[in-house]
């Protein structure tokens, strides 16, 4: 889905100041497209982020016959639901470009939809591990075909009717979670998921939104099939993964003090307030609230010297896509931080532990990848150079935060994906005095 390469180049030193509201959230605008237009009635949305990956969510149910108005420059959009079983096949495969969100949880929703499709994606998504859904989809009666690696292209075919499970996640994710209570709407019974550990629960909450009863009890969420999704206002907060990069960056440029205004605190979300509080950054919550079912809060950040810490891994979860601006983090606080327990890291867009950790080695940081997470050294002056993002958003916009503490510029490769989930990144960045510019 990219149009053309981009590459930014980050000149050294600034610090942030002023207000800043940050794009909308995605985990949140993928789950309003996709409720939206199974429920009966008209669903309006506002915030809704204007990114590639939720681009693709919202065309793939035109694709399959919704009509949707919108989004307009203010992030509004109309959905027209057409109800639990009325989508049709559509006439191409459905391409989901780099959205791992997308593929995964459209393969537990549209597993009992009765109808063929195709799920494809770009060449990173095509490399992703979708076993880890189609197995449990497999074992309530769903009948999905992927490559022999266990890779997308992933073809849908009808099934008569789906049967509910009790499943244990063996690695704690909220998009296998979301994919298996997806099908479990469609399916025969009460389907349940274990947790190991909490993951992010905007499809369950979005579900209640819509009217639907969801259960949950501690670590099992359970809901039962063959009910009926009905029409709701939705207004989706500004996205604490986006906002961590201006944390962050705030936290290590020397005179700084930005307010990032309306972010989701879902609890499930909060693991890098969590972990840059632990290592002493300056945060403080104003204004909280709770819009629809989520809460949201006004973040105040300003610059501090952090410390390094052993990162608890009951954090690791809350804390999963933020990881590689926290390994910039840790690179700028004063000793040593250890991550475990985040093999997870591995099978994302990127391995985002052995790219970080390589692109750092070229800066100068001391980085050292493990199986399951990565040592860092931090407080050891660092120096400009090229890295490559790999295609990697969220390792594009880690090495531009990077910039702030580098004592020469930075050239980013591959930085077209930012716009998967951060349109317009680069001009707030500059807006709240990031020095960084497309080359």
């Amino acid at each position: 889905m990219q149009a053309q390469e981009i590459h930014f180049l980050v000149q050294a030193g600034g610090h942030l100041m002023g207000n800043l509201r940050v794009p909308g959230d995605k985990s949140i605008s993928h789950r309003s497209i996709m409720l939206g237009s199974l429920a009966r009635g008209t669903t309006h949305i506002k915030g809704f982020l204007q990114g590639e990956d939720s681009l693709a969510t919202l065309q793939a149910f035109k694709a399959m016959g919704v009509h949707i108005q919108g989004p307009n420059t203010s992030g509004e959009v109309i959905i027209e639901g057409v109800g639990m079983y009325a989508l049709k096949a559509a006439e191409q495969p459905l391409d989901l470009g780099n959205s791992g969100t997308s593929i995964r949880l459209l393969s537990g929703l549209l597993a009992g939809q009765g109808i063929s499709l195709t799920l494809t994606g770009d060449s990173s998504l095509s490399s992703r591990p979708m076993k880890r859904v189609t197995v449990p989809l497999a074992a309530m009666g769903a009948k999905l075909v992927t490559t022999t690696a266990g890779t997308a292209p992933i073809d849908i075919h009808p099934v008569k009717e789906l049967t509910a499970i009790n499943y244990t996640l063996p690695v704690a994710s909220a998009q296998v979670k979301s994919a298996i209570l997806l099908a479990g709407l469609y399916a025969k019974g009460e389907t349940c998921v274990i947790e190991p550990a909490p993951t992010r629960d905007h499809t369950e909450r979005m579900l209640q939104s819509f009217g639907y009863s969801v259960k949950v009890q501690g670590n099992r969420i359970c809901l039962q099939g063959g009910g009926t999704l009905t029409a709701c206002d939705i207004e989706v907060p500004a996205d604490i993964s986006s906002a961590a990069f201006f944390m962050v960056a705030a936290s290590i440029a020397p005179n700084s003090d930005i307010t990032l205004e309306h972010v989701g605190i879902n609890p499930t979300r909060i693991g890098v307030i969590n972990i840059l509080q632990q290592m002493g950054a300056d945060i403080s919550l104003y204004n909280q609230r709770e819009v629809g079912k989520e809460p949201v809060a006004d973040i105040r950040v300003r610059s501090s010297q952090l410390k390094g810490i052993a990162i608890p891994e009951d954090q690791v979860p809350l804390a999963i896509d933020e990881f590689p601006v926290l390994f910039i983090a840790a690179a700028c606080a004063e000793g040593e931080t250890v991550l475990t327990g985040a093999e997870e890291l591995r099978v994302k867009e990127s391995d985002r532990i052995q790219a970080m950790a390589d692109g750092m080695k070229v800066l100068g940081m001391e980085a050292e990848a493990t199986p399951d997470g990565i040592k860092i050294q931090g407080g050891i002056p660092f120096h400009g150079g090229e890295v490559d993002s790999l295609g990697d958003h969220r390792i594009a916009m880690a090495f531009v935060v990077a910039g702030l503490r580098a004592s020469s510029a930075i050239s980013i490769k591959n930085c077209a994906n930012v716009n998967t989930s951060f349109p317009d990144f680069v001009s707030l960045a500059q807006a709240s005095g990031l020095q960084v510019k497309v080359a």
